[in-house]
């Protein structure tokens, strides 16, 4: 039996096509998944246009926010059944002696391998994934929402662990795409006062980000981080996909601020870190997420703290892949959806 499934099999820029594939073995700790929905990411995008900064195991297949039901488990695999609704984590390879990973960091493992670059992806009908991947979606909660799990726990990650905010910090965030937008929703749970900054040409996104009781900023936030009391904002999220952001950062953050860089950016910084000495800035890096903050994140879904509805900007078939890519690309959409056909 095959698939539609949408393969990156090159680094050139466009090289993304649909192709058939054919339904995954499992081993003996794994389970098959029939994948429900699967959300398209900022990486997927950054894949298809060749300005990604991470190894790819080519050709593969994309996708690594996804969710469905078991249809098949390996022998050894006790704590599963079949027609168990499920999400999965993104670490498809890990080394389970690593001291990382026996510290419960597994997402910190250099050897980590993830679904949609390492191992074959979910924007098809079957994937395979360890067993260990997979935490209970509740039958309340839409699998057009669980998918996002995957973006949640990297804003949770990002917000909660890294940030550790207190409430009544005053945060600026700097990226209106999905992980900006969902930083911004959790940094409000955390009870801080939030802005989220991006360009003109974000507008539409900005105000998706109003609606979660953020204040929009398109352009300079100057002003904004340093109304308090004229230092500047306690903590800077940077979720901009390029480098030249953090500059902006060092700027708006106080001095013994915080600033956490959870986007990627590839370019060479050609400018001065000056600043972070001076102002005693204390510079944090967040990447993924474990096991525990995948429970709190689902268990904030399920209640309804954290709601992603209003960042899904539409449910594309998979065979229909590009038009999704391109609407949340062109900024049309903060996050696009697809389902397996």
């Amino acid at each position: 039996m095959k698939s539609a499934a949408v393969v990156n099999y090159a680094p050139e820029k466009g090289a993304v096509e649909l192709r058939e594939m054919p339904r995954p073995e499992i081993g003996e700790d794994e389970v098959l998944l029939e994948v429900a929905n699967v959300g398209v990411c900022g990486s997927d995008l950054h894949q298809w246009t060749a300005d990604h900064s991470w190894p790819v195991n080519y050709p593969v297949v994309l996708g690594h926010e996804f969710g469905g039901h078991i249809v098949q488990t390996g022998s050894r695999v006790a704590a599963w059944k079949e027609g168990d609704r499920v999400v999965s984590e993104t670490a498809a390879i890990i080394d389970p002696h690593n001291p990382m990973t026996r510290a419960g960091l597994y997402n910190l493992d250099p050897t980590r391998k993830g679904f949609g670059y390492g191992v074959n992806g979910a924007m098809t009908r079957y994937v395979s994934v360890p067993a260990r991947c997979l935490h209970a979606v509740p039958a309340a909660l839409p699998f057009e929402e669980a998918c996002l799990t995957e973006p949640c726990c990297v804003a949770f990650n990002a917000v909660v662990e890294n940030s550790r905010l207190r409430p009544g910090d005053r945060v600026v965030v700097l990226g209106p795409g999905t992980i900006g937008i969902l930083c911004a929703a959790v940094a409000r749970l955390c009870g801080a006062e939030v802005a989220v900054v991006g360009l003109e040409a974000d507008r539409r996104r900005l105000d998706i980000a109003a609606g979660y009781g953020c204040t929009a900023i398109a352009g300079d936030a100057g002003t904004w981080a340093r109304e308090r009391d004229g230092l500047g904002a306690d903590c800077v999220i940077d979720a901009a996909g390029t480098s030249i952001t953090l500059k902006i950062a060092m700027d708006l953050v106080r001095p013994n601020g915080r600033i956490t860089k959870v986007g990627w950016g590839p370019q060479p910084l050609q400018y001065s870190l000056d600043p972070l000495v001076q102002k005693n800035i204390t510079l944090q890096g967040s990447f993924s997420h474990n096991w525990p903050v995948w429970e709190r994140v689902i268990a904030l879904l399920a209640g309804g703290q954290l709601d992603v509805k209003p960042i899904i900007g539409g449910v594309w078939p998979v065979t229909e892949w590009k038009e999704a890519f391109e609407k949340m690309h062109g900024g049309e959409v903060v996050k696009s959806v697809l389902k397996p056909v």
